[in-house]
């Protein structure tokens, strides 16, 4: 028996660079039952897929605290909520102890070098060396605790990251001017009480706190789309029970409850109108900015604002089942996922400190034999390059860009899966569109009958509509409200039968019925020569044709018209402008394709496939090297969507379209497709700025560091502005146009 597998996203604290991340990462995966975990900077998550019968969440945790960090299993909520607040307020807190008396320390250690003030100053120098260390021990005790700690957590599985930098660093500044202080005659003759560097010690803590807290601010703003999702699903609803309409809290709504919900509020829950007609605000799950009409038999999304209009609607989805429940859980996903450009951060991450640490026990040593420095200044060579090199910068370069692109994405109603088809789409060559729903609007008609062998007109409505109700292709939903439309009742089908991309079949009054297209018709054994040149005719117009046979012998021919995507013939001559080529694949005619595709200005065109053939096309173009998007919205282009390698589905699409493609498209318009393709080259881009300035940075900074060329000081200032300055230019991208 198959052993089920969890995913849990939890936060994780105590984090602070790359390197964090890869150990976090290696100590989870050491644990029997994790399949996969995957631990994000930007979002200070761990996604981990694991077996519960093997592993428990509390043995994740206990892993993770002993290797110095916490995993928080009691919390399931995304970040930003208030743990994530009170790590933010101790943080600030911490910083703000360690500037009121940094800064003291800074000033006085400064003028206690000046004439004047040995002439004036009633203080000697050692009394002045023990104000300087008093002040310095509270800010290394009480706001540097946190390096020290995880620091020495580490150690002891002989593990190190950038705490262990700035903890040793800072360690030995204070270590060696606090024995300069208190035990003087430790030392050689050739150091003075002068040699002390408790300001270099809390420049230090105080800069990098500085830069923490700055960090923590600008990762706020990363989240903000997250956030922004979150907040707007209502707390209570106006439910009908016991015969009357009653406020409750919104988690004690139950699937089929009657909601009520009047003009200006929001909508809580996903349903079906009943009663009254509104136009429904839905620009927080589709970006545009124009209300929807809606009316009785319509859909509605929890989170929207109801415009106008008061309406009563039952429910269909509730709590976790909810759409913005599950577009929530899908950006968490992506944020929390790796693009595959962020494997040679990780691998340098990897190496990193343990290989700083290196250049500067080297630095050090070189510093004393071969540059015949003095200690004290080999030791600040050293500390300089310890401080200066910044894992930091590397983590975040990805993961804050692909948290901010993922979430403008989803503001403008794009929603992005995962990292990965964020990346593969900037390389797209070729775009692969699906035609009924896709380039036109999926909301096809019935136009004209045509009879024959005396079958009527009810007749054929009746059979067809009957058989078609089972399906939710959109011919079928356009055959069934014509019928409709005309009250003509429908009757029970038995031995229905679904053949994608060819047709249906099934029984009513006994009677063997087939509609579809040519193929199933000849399959079937039906003669449809006498329709031959009314079906010329059909097709030359643009418009689809549905043969419905009974009994093997011809009964009729349905056509069906659909009318073109507004945004269709921009979408397409957009992205011809971008140098891609496009493809419109079908399985309707030929005749019918070509005119649809010479209205949209698509040259290429690919008619009478089946879903197997679609994929097998995208197959073909894949091995001549294109990189593939598929778009598409039904059924029959599941498999097409799952051989592409980037698949997005319009928002009218089926659930197994969206649970195959990469991206979900909200919006109605195909133009979704230009801007999810421009954001991905977009966020390519960021990311690439990222890591080139984070691998610049310290390519430069640390041999600057190592020949004397940049104080300890200034080194952890730029250390600390390396990581903002990283998270600013992917905070960019919320401005960028797409």
């Amino acid at each position: 028996m198959e052993t089920k597998i969890q995913t849990l996203s939890l936060p994780v604290e105590g984090m602070t660079c790359a390197s964090c991340v890869a150990r976090v990462e290696k100590v989870l995966a050491r644990i029997d039952g994790v399949e996969k975990a995957t631990v994000n900077l930007a979002t200070e998550k761990a996604t981990i897929q694991f077996k519960p019968s093997v592993a428990t969440a509390e043995q994740l945790a206990k892993a993770v605290e002993e290797a110095g960090y916490k995993l928080v299993i009691d919390t399931v909520k995304p970040s930003g909520d208030a743990s994530s607040l009170d790590s933010y307020i101790k943080l600030k807190k911490e910083f703000i102890l360690s500037l009121i008396f940094a800064v003291p320390v800074i000033v006085l250690s400064m003028i206690s070098m000046t004439g004047w003030f040995v002439k004036i100053s009633p203080l000697g120098m050692q009394e002045v060396n023990t104000l300087l260390f008093l002040g310095a021990t509270v800010v290394m005790v009480v706001s540097g605790k946190r390096f020290f700690l995880i620091a020495w957590k580490l150690a002891k599985h002989f593990e190190a990251d950038m705490n262990t930098l700035v903890a040793v660093g800072t360690g030995v500044a204070y270590l060696f001017s606090t024995i300069v202080v208190l035990f003087p005659d430790w030392l050689p003759e050739t150091v003075d009480v002068m040699d002390v560097y408790f300001d270099t010690a809390v420049s230090i803590i105080t800069l990098i706190l500085l830069g923490k807290v700055l960090e923590a601010r600008a990762k706020k703003r990363a989240s903000d789309a997250m956030r922004n999702l979150i907040s707007v699903q209502p707390r209570t609803a106006r439910v009908f029970r016991n015969n009357e309409y009653s406020d409750m809290e919104i988690n004690h709504v139950v699937k089929n409850d009657m909601i009520l919900v009047r003009p200006g509020e929001k909508i809580p829950v996903d349903g079906i109108i009943e009663k009254g007609e509104s136009s429904i605000d839905e620009s927080m799950m589709t970006g545009e900015s124009i209300p929807v009409p809606k009316k009785k038999g319509d859909s509605v999304i929890g989170g929207t604002i109801n415009a106008m209009g008061s309406i009563e609607f039952r429910a269909t989805a509730v709590g976790s089942d909810t759409m913005l429940a599950q577009i929530v859980r899908l950006v968490e996903e992506a944020q929390g996922s790796k693009a595959p450009i962020q494997s040679l951060a990780d691998t340098i991450a990897s190496v990193f400190v343990p290989v700083v640490i290196g250049i500067s026990l080297l630095t050090f040593t070189l510093g004393m034999v071969v540059w015949n420095l003095e200690f004290s200044s080999a030791m600040i060579h050293a500390i300089a390059v310890l401080i200066i090199a910044c894992p930091c910068a590397l983590g975040l370069a990805t993961p804050t860009a692909i948290m901010v692109g993922t979430g403008r994405g989803a503001s403008s109603g794009i929603l992005i899966k995962n990292a990965e088809s964020l990346e593969r789409a900037g390389s797209i060559t070729t775009v692969v569109f699906d035609k009924t729903g896709t380039i036109t609007e999926g909301k096809p008609s019935v136009t004209d009958l045509f009879l024959f062998n005396d079958c009527s007109r009810e007749e054929l409505m009746m059979l067809a509509a009957s058989v078609e109700h089972k399906s939710e292709h959109p011919l079928s939903k356009a055959i069934v409200e014509y019928a409709e439309a005309n009250n003509i009742s429908l009757q029970p089908v038995d031995s229905f039968l679904a053949n994608p991309g060819y047709g249906i079949t099934g029984k009513v009054d006994g009677k063997n019925i087939v509609i579809g297209k040519e193929e199933i018709m000849r399959e079937s054994l039906v003669n449809i020569t006498a329709a031959e040149q009314t079906v010329a005719r059909l097709q030359q117009d643009g418009k689809t044709v549905v043969f419905v046979g009974v009994n093997r012998k011809l009964a009729g021919v349905i056509a069906v018209a659909d009318t073109l995507r507004e945004s269709s013939k921009e979408a397409v001559r957009t992205l011809q402008q971008m140098h891609i080529n496009i493809v419109l694949l079908t399985g309707d005619n030929k005749t019918t394709a070509e005119s649809i595709a010479k209205k949209v200005g698509i040259t290429t065109v690919v008619a009478n496939v089946s879903p197997k053939d679609k994929a097998e096309y995208i197959k073909q173009l894949q091995e001549k090297n294109e990189i593939v998007a598929m778009v598409g919205d039904g059924i029959n282009d599941a498999p097409a969507l799952a051989q592409a390698n980037v698949s997005l589905a319009m928002a009218s699409g089926t659930d197994v379209a969206l649970e195959t493609a990469d991206v979900a498209l909200m919006r109605h318009d195909l133009t979704a497709v230009v801007r999810a393709i421009t954001l991905s080259r977009r966020t390519i881009r960021t990311i690439k700025e990222n890591l080139f300035w984070a691998f610049i940075y310290n390519v430069v900074g640390i041999p600057l560091a190592a020949f004397g060329m940049l104080n300890p000081t200034f080194a952890a200032g730029a250390m600390a502005f390396s990581s903002v300055s990283v998270i600013s230019n992917s905070l960019r991208l919320k401005t960028k146009k797409i």
